[in-house]
């Protein structure tokens, strides 16, 4: 295989195909009666991920793109009303392809993990805010990393030191952070009970001992940096180009996979585009890696 980006999108299309031949029952939910999609879905997840990978924000704007240049790989393409309507109904499968990928590489034996938050902004107007169907989950919040107060929701990542995804939570933006790691692990709990003594590395705000007794009786040792007023912590001469890789890791996310222009407005909206740029990093990591590419994190190669 090569690294570009039709090569990724038919090795992805062949991967969802086999997976949803072994297993029917993760296709989106339709109908015994009725016409049979002219997009299967794995074209469908694999058009979300061309899409996210070549940076179109705008679904209207991707099909007409892919109707000039992607017909040798798409027999058939929806009108943007449909494409957006099955994407929705597609969360659930875009999940089960991204822990499949994830499984499918060397990345996913780590045995350190980083974790951190990062904002997903919705709207910044105070008429978006008050007419927002998003309103009562986005909230206020405040990034300490760049200074700067939004309004939206953020994403929780637990990732590996080359950027594969673990576990993720999408929540308010004033959702506490130590929680909510709680509440991925809570959640998945063979993704620690299948691998007892994994490293945690986080930032500062991931503190309590309440919360590191927690994590210690599920035999996940945390590394953090010393807060004021503690005894020194151990491992602090990792943190500082530790710190470098997890920012990294969100911008990636943000500068090329457009996290906070996703475009979302609904629930159901917001949480399939941020599924799709997620399979979208995981997609090229699991390809890369696949291909013996040194950086797996690299989407050079499939953006254009």
């Amino acid at each position: 295989m090569t690294n570009e980006i039709n090569t990724l999108a038919t090795a992805l299309y062949v991967k969802i195909d086999d997976l949803l031949k072994a297993a029917p029952d993760l296709a989106p939910w339709r109908p015994e009666i009725g016409f049979t999609p002219r997009l299967s879905d794995a074209e469908l997840v694999t058009l979300s991920v061309m899409q996210a990978l070549l940076g179109f924000t705008s679904e209207a704007r991707w099909l007409r793109h892919a109707r000039t240049h992607l017909t040798h790989l798409f027999r058939y393409l929806p009108k943007q009303p449909g494409y957006n309507k099955r994407l929705r109904a597609a969360a659930s499968l875009i999940t089960h392809v991204l822990r499949a990928l994830s499984i499918d590489t060397t990345l996913w034996t780590d045995d350190v993990w980083v974790i951190d938050s990062t904002p997903v902004e919705c709207g910044r107007s105070k008429e978006t805010v008050r007419r927002s169907d998003l309103a009562g989950w986005a909230e206020y919040g405040y990034c300490a990393s760049h200074s700067r107060y939004f309004w939206g929701l953020r994403l929780h990542l637990v990732a590996t030191l080359g950027g594969l995804p673990v576990g993720f939570a999408l929540t308010g933006a004033k959702a506490d952070e130590r929680d909510t790691l709680i509440a991925i692990f809570t959640a998945d709990p063979r993704l620690v009970a299948d691998r007892p003594g994994q490293t945690l590395i986080a930032d500062k705000n991931y503190f309590g001992a309440g919360f590191e007794a927690r994590l210690a009786e599920a035999g996940l040792p945390l590394l953090r940096p010393t807060r004021k007023g503690e005894a020194t912590r151990s491992g602090a001469r990792l943190f500082k180009p530790l710190r470098q890789t997890v920012e990294s890791i969100n911008q990636t996310l943000k500068g090329q996979l457009d996290l906070e222009r996703h475009g979302g407005r609904t629930p159901a909206g917001v949480t399939v585009r941020i599924l799709q740029r997620l399979l979208a990093l995981t997609a090229a990591i699991w390809h890369n890696d696949k291909t013996g590419t040194p950086i797996h994190r690299s989407l050079t190669a499939y953006d254009h």
